[in-house]
């Protein structure tokens, strides 16, 4: 997602009694990437790593 795209609607919710979060990757809220509490914490330990591979090879870019 670019910075300057606007953020839609993050929705938290529960599968099989764990809370999840759903986040929406289309500007109409269709097909929402939904992952829990260990992916989460997973995202979080390896963001730098994330926002370099993006870096690297986001086509958009330059």
């Amino acid at each position: 997602m670019e910075e300057n795209d606007k953020k839609i609607g993050v929705s938290i919710g529960e599968y099989k009694g764990s809370p999840v979060i759903s986040l929406p990757m289309t500007a109409d809220g269709k097909y929402p990437f939904t992952f829990g509490l260990g992916k989460a914490k997973t995202i979080l330990k390896y963001l730098d790593e994330i926002k370099k591979f993006v870096d690297e090879y986001d086509k958009k870019k330059g």
